[in-house]
């Protein structure tokens, strides 16, 4: 693997992320590489506020809309792609920024995560089965006598996780939590990481106009498309904050008012918890207020000060 330094934009949905990691691509020169669980998926791209035609012709991007709704994206597939658009990008001479707010997927690639050997897809498909008959009470007690560490971390109703933390026990003889805290690859790269921790009342707001700006922007044509095609409601894609309630909307079951309104509460809970997260499980070089004026040129300027 190529050596070098990968800067990391982190910080809350709607803190604007994305506009300074573009504005840092254009200085350095670099290129912008999707860390955003929501924004891997392809069929979202004003729900998930991902980079608009213009943002991207002005400098690269990576890893946005390349995967099908269907598609499980894990933290270790996500590493694996973001390692080779890391080294992509350190061979052409650019600097690879990371910009997203899944803080596992980004402490995945800074330190390393066991390699659990791959689950054939029968196991697969029978967890889900199970989970479907059992109901989720029932397979999270059955699990429990498997992997009662695995359990203990996991919300009650997170089928994914469940059927996870299953498929890998049956498969490999071993719980899932064993295999975690095994040691993995650490990233040969000098990470920078920039982590932007806006005022929460400032956020709340934030998240409240930008879902109106996608109202705006097309968003209910676009989440509709995906509505009439009657997908499984198993999609990992569908877990995008906005289309449950959408859903519903298009159901009848939620006027488009309160539709809206329990997506920008979901939001908001959402970002509470990713600030949490990065509060306690990761250590940034530099915090950054977004509401600053300054908040680029400062970034700017320590980046320079600290490369080596």
């Amino acid at each position: 693997m190529a050596q070098g330094r990968v800067i990391v934009v982190a910080g809350p949905t709607a803190s604007g992320k994305s506009a300074l990691a573009l504005a840092l691509a254009e200085r350095q020169p670099g290129t912008v590489i999707n860390a955003d669980a929501m924004q891997t998926y392809d069929a979202f791209p004003i729900l998930t506020a991902q980079p608009t035609a213009e943002e991207r012709a002005r400098v690269p991007h990576a890893l946005y809309g390349v995967m099908p709704l269907s598609e499980t994206l894990s933290a270790a597939r996500w590493r694996t792609l973001a390692t080779t658009e890391i080294e992509r990008c350190l061979a052409m001479g650019r600097t690879p920024i990371l910009c997203g707010g899944s803080g596992l997927y980004l402490r995945t690639l800074m330190q390393g995560i066991a390699t659990i050997p791959d689950v054939p897809l029968g196991i697969r498909e029978q967890a889900n089965a199970e989970w479907q008959a059992l109901g989720p009470d029932s397979f999270r007690a059955r699990l429990a006598e498997k992997d009662p560490a695995i359990v203990a971390r996991l919300k009650p109703g997170d089928r994914q996780r469940h059927v996870r933390a299953w498929e890998v026990v049956v498969a490999t003889g071993r719980p899932l939590s064993d295999w975690q805290v095994e040691p993995g690859t650490v990233a040969p790269w000098r990470f920078a990481i920039v982590l932007l921790a806006p005022e929460r009342l400032w956020l709340r707001q934030r998240i409240e106009s930008r879902f109106d700006a996608m109202l705006e922007q097309g968003v209910l044509a676009e989440v509709q498309a995906v509505f009439d095609r009657a997908p499984d409601a198993r999609w990992p894609g569908l877990k995008a904050h906005g289309t449950p309630e959408l859903f519903r909307h298009f159901r009848a079951e939620l006027s488009l008012e309160k539709a809206r309104q329990i997506a920008i509460d979901h939001t908001r809970q959402y970002a509470k918890r990713q600030m949490t997260w990065f509060r306690h499980q990761m250590v940034p070089d530099l915090v950054v207020d977004p509401q600053s004026a300054q908040s680029l040129e400062g970034v700017a300027q320590y980046l320079t000060k600290t490369e080596v």
